[in-house]
């Protein structure tokens, strides 16, 4: 199905047309004390959110982590603080992401190298530079009877989102260019 004919279908039938259902922005910093919490700092700076904080799942000897260990912190945003924070964030990228950012139900993922790239954002010494990743979810109206916990059901195969379907909305609502 080529560009026009989806953004037709989405014309006629609203509930075809993607859209974002969640933004999760993560900071793994990989011990904890001092460089966690000012990795959850600069999270808060960017998103006006608090930030959890994520543990270890196993112990690795050689990095100096412990089991149960935080070594993370991420923030979820949804709905148009979602949308925002992605308008901030992919001029970072110079609008540009690649197909293989991409998995097959259309959901995409890249990463930032450091957080003072960001328009606003100022060097500070005493917080230092982290890099993050940032991981959006798409989804279109009906997907909540798959993750409700009352009566969850099978979303059909012709609801499902396609990788080319995500492209063209990202293309269109971001003005993202796709390599």
């Amino acid at each position: 199905m080529s560009d026009e004919e989806m953004r037709k279908a989405w014309q006629e039938h609203p509930m075809l047309k993607p859209r974002i259902g969640k933004v999760v922005v993560n900071i793994s910093v990989g011990k904890s004390g001092e460089p966690l919490e000012k990795a959850t700092k600069v999270l808060k700076e960017l998103t006006n959110q608090t930030p959890s904080k994520r543990k270890a799942k196993s112990t690795i000897r050689d990095f100096g982590i412990r089991q149960g260990e935080p070594i993370a912190c991420i923030v979820t945003l949804r709905k148009q603080q979602a949308v925002e924070f992605l308008k901030k964030v992919l001029p970072v990228v110079d609008n540009k992401l690649s197909r293989g950012c991409f998995d097959k139900h259309g959901n995409f993922a890249f990463g930032i190298k450091e957080h003072i790239e960001l328009p606003g954002v100022k060097y500070d010494p005493e917080i230092g530079i982290f890099g993050m990743d940032i991981c959006v979810a798409m989804n279109r109206a009906g997907y909540r009877v798959k993750d409700r916990r009352r009566r969850k059901s099978k979303i059909g195969s012709k609801h499902l989102l396609t990788p080319e379907e995500a492209i063209t909305f990202v293309k269109d609502t971001l003005g993202v260019e796709i390599a």
